[in-house]
């Protein structure tokens, strides 16, 4: 949900008028009551909701009528401003839809990582959730207990974890694991985290070369690393997964298909039992054999690719994104006037406007070259 009654109440206070889709909050625990104790008007349908709006605020991006999908983006009224987790990477044609319904709209996903931008870090808030939901879903199909215990019929060993990729959704993945009592593993490219994962008791694995050294790229993101890197760092965790338990795979690079970390040969060295949680499989998938929104089982590993994590921590997740809306749409309105007013001169308003004035504008996607790399993937 892109508003919580929290949210709506703060809008409300500061002088905008907020109106809700009734019933859209009830999947995150968010009654109709709540939003209108808070102020918003409720309106019956997505029409009555958005039809008039000078801002629509989302979590994904409107539906365009493709196949037997509605079309929700012939609601929006031409001219308005759109702001959410646009996916333009994964579907670029979406951006010439906006702009020509003159669409003012903002990707969250482009955010810059600096520190002005981190309550609007959608993606952040969000992947945080995931890590931690990913490694309960982990330990749940694990048919063992994660931590080391002490009977009377004897002693039974911690589980053994390996987290694959530790940017925000590992790290919190790596926590969860050590708050179960497990004994924890992790890998990443950026030699920057292994700092942050030795700080939360994990052992970090790494390929130490001089290619691993310069793997950070802008924003604090990973570099697609080369086929040599990627052989060798291959068999360094081959030999880890022989005794591991539970991984989880969070590995991706903005803009293109998840890197494959787990081949189906790594999956077959894998002990009897163990699982692989793939929290990359909307952008194709860090094991290759997972499955979108599918639980699966090969050589004796069950291999969990559910898509949208956040949505399963419903309440939380809503109210996370919520603010992180907020906080974007308060930098986009004039305190005075309390219109929308864009900077083009604003770092973090360049960085993330796609459409503006009936053309694409965001240098990612003006580009024909770029454009045609983007719709391939």
């Amino acid at each position: 949900m892109a508003a919580s009654p929290d949210t709506v109440k703060k809008l409300v206070a500061a002088g905008h008028q907020v109106v809700v889709e009734a019933g859209a909050g009830a999947g995150a625990c968010f009654p109709d009551g709540d939003y209108r104790d808070a102020g918003a008007t409720l309106a019956e349908g997505p029409k009555a909701a958005v039809g008039a709006a000078d801002v629509v605020l989302r979590v994904r991006p409107p539906l365009r009528g493709i196949g037997r999908a509605p079309d929700e983006l012939a609601l929006l009224r031409e001219g308005a401003v759109l702001i959410g987790l646009l996916a333009p990477y994964q579907d670029p044609e979406a951006l010439t839809a906006y702009a020509s319904r003159r669409l003012t709209a903002f990707a969250l996903e482009l955010l810059p990582r600096i520190t002005r931008t981190q309550a609007m870090d959608a993606l952040s808030s969000q992947a945080n959730l995931a890590g931690y939901k990913a490694m309960l879903a982990g330990a749940a199909s694990l048919g063992r207990a994660f931590p080391m215990m002490m009977t009377a019929a004897g002693t039974l060993v911690p589980a053994r974890v390996l987290v694959m990729g530790a940017g925000v959704a590992g790290l919190q993945a790596i926590a969860t694991a050590r708050r179960l009592g497990a004994i924890v593993s992790a890998t990443d490219v950026r030699p920057a985290t292994k700092e942050q994962v030795e700080s939360l008791g994990a052992r970090f694995l790494m390929v130490d070369d001089e290619e691993a050294r310069s793997a950070e790229a802008a924003g604090g993101y990973a570099r697609e690393m080369s086929a040599e890197f990627q052989r060798k760092q291959a068999a360094l965790v081959l030999e880890a997964l022989r005794s591991i338990d539970v991984v989880i795979t969070t590995a991706q690079v903005p803009g293109r298909r998840a890197p494959v970390l787990l081949t189906e040969e790594m999956v077959a060295e894998m002990r009897p039992g163990a699982v692989v949680v793939d929290l990359a499989v909307e952008t194709g998938g860090n094991c290759v054999l997972s499955k979108p929104d599918e639980i699966i089982e090969a050589h004796g590993v069950t291999i969990i690719g559910y898509t949208n994590w956040p949505s399963r921590v419903a309440t939380d997740a809503s109210s996370l994104y919520a603010r992180n809306l907020l906080h974007f749409l308060t930098l986009l309105v004039d305190k005075e006037t309390r219109q929308i007013r864009i900077d083009a001169n604003d770092e973090v308003v360049r960085a993330t406007l796609l459409t503006r004035d009936g053309a694409v504008v965001h240098p990612s996607f003006t580009d024909e070259k770029e454009l045609s790399r983007a719709g391939g993937r």
